[in-house]
């Protein structure tokens, strides 16, 4: 692992960072290479169960639009109350950034089978809610840790490189869950199962092959939480922070989506699981060239073309086309947005935090991010429940070209490279 230096580095407006003339490009840290293959293992675990998951409550449970709202934002917003903690718990001591990583690792693993005995929805609630504050613990640390052994200038490829190793296994994962769907009887109860023993090799891959990242600076200050909370008063990452939350309230989940497509094309049940697949690709193929465009050009104009990218997939499903393209085009917009936003906004965020509280500092955006979508998750149930999908995701849209439009507005500015501590 290495640790950025800052004097190799020029910054520009919107957050591209060059290196200085002469400098040899740095390549991707093998800490990088690391994290990368955990995440693909731990996703091919947690893919196989949300490319399942949609189907197995709302047909097989008889959740309404609205319950499967709640457990949604259950899955993907429920983090956010741990987020901070996780990451102040990182941050504590030099940096315990994987040991914190690997026990969020270890309670997502510890779900999946509990999900064998939960057929209501309080119980499946519950097991979602453990799984996500997993999620919620050990994302922070391993972005720090991905940002800790970057340089400056090749934060986004890093990011983009283990984006798209992450969505390696976001791609098999859906693919196993259909095999497996297809080839046993309790299909739904074997996706469970092999998900558990995936979940558990991603736990031993972590802990026998990542470094533990520990900070080479002494901090000036003891990294505490309202140490972490002050770092808001840094403008461009309060500014990063309240768009992410914004954007976030306008974004609709990935299953609602997949739903939207099935119900539009008439998908038989059987093939629902390969949805998920075409939006992997696409993120697997354009996470590392749009990581790598945002050093050049600027995070934050990648990151809002990402939005537009949104947009455009939320327009083709409001329209009257049920052309056999359809599916692919909106996937692939679904994946961009996904390969344009999700590395790329931890990058921008990076340089305006101090190492020391690096992982906190992500945590913040992290959490105002994952609370508006879990928001965003109950409000766009509830509409689909009152006034039907269309209406819904009309919403949803109108609602994104505003928030994108205020984003725009309130961008952060110059960017002055990593942050000294």
């Amino acid at each position: 692992m290495y640790v950025a230096d800052s004097r190799a580095t020029q910054s520009s407006a919107d957050g591209a960072v060059r290196p200085v003339a002469g400098r040899r490009r740095a390549a991707v840290a093998p800490a990088v290479l690391a994290l990368g293959t955990v995440s693909l293992v731990t996703d091919v675990s947690s893919e196989m169960v949300t490319a399942v998951l949609p189907l197995y409550l709302v047909t097989g449970l008889g959740l309404s639009p609205l319950g499967f709202g709640l457990l949604d934002g259950i899955y993907n917003g429920f983090s956010a109350l741990v987020r901070l903690v996780g990451g102040h718990l990182a941050d504590r001591g030099g940096g315990r950034h994987k040991w914190v990583a690997g026990f969020g690792y270890a309670v997502s693993a510890v779900c999946k089978p509990l999900l064998l005995v939960a057929h209501s929805l309080t119980p499946i609630g519950l097991v979602l809610a453990a799984d996500r504050t997993g999620k919620g613990l050990r994302t922070a640390p391993r972005d720090a840790l991905i940002s800790l052994s970057s340089t400056p200038e090749a934060r986004g490829r890093a990011f983009g490189v283990h984006r798209a190793m992450d969505t390696a296994g976001a791609l098999f994962g859906p693919l196993v869950a259909f095999l497996i769907l297809r080839a046993t009887v309790d299909g739904y109860d074997a996706v469970f199962t092999v998900s558990f023993c995936v979940a558990v090799l991603g736990v031993l891959v972590l802990v026998l092959f990542v470094p533990g990242g520990r900070s080479r600076t002494v901090p000036v200050e003891r990294p505490t939480l309202s140490a972490a909370v002050r770092l808001l008063g840094r403008r461009d990452l309060r500014r990063i922070t309240v768009c992410a939350l914004l954007l976030g309230l306008a974004t609709v989940s990935d299953s609602f989506v997949y739903l939207l497509l099935q119900r539009r094309l008439g998908v038989p049940d059987r093939w629902f699981a390969l949805l998920p697949l075409g939006t992997a690709a696409a993120f697997l193929l354009l996470a590392v060239p749009l990581g790598r465009l945002a050093d050049r050009v600027g995070r934050w104009t990648v990151f809002l073309t990402g939005h537009g990218a949104l947009l455009g997939a939320y327009g083709l499903l409001l329209t009257s086309w049920h052309g056999g393209g359809l599916p692919y085009v909106v996937l692939i917009l679904h994946g961009a947005f996904y390969a344009a936003t999700d590395g790329v906004l931890m990058a921008a965020a990076s340089d305006g935090v101090p190492e020391a509280l690096r992982s906190s500092g992500l945590a913040l955006v992290q959490t105002g991010q994952a609370l508006a979508r879990f928001v965003c998750s109950l409000l766009f149930g509830a509409a689909w429940t009152v006034w039907g999908d269309r209406a819904a995701l009309a919403g949803a849209a109108v609602a994104l070209v505003a928030c994108a439009v205020f984003s725009l507005v309130v961008r952060p500015q110059r960017v002055k490279g990593p942050v000294a501590v």
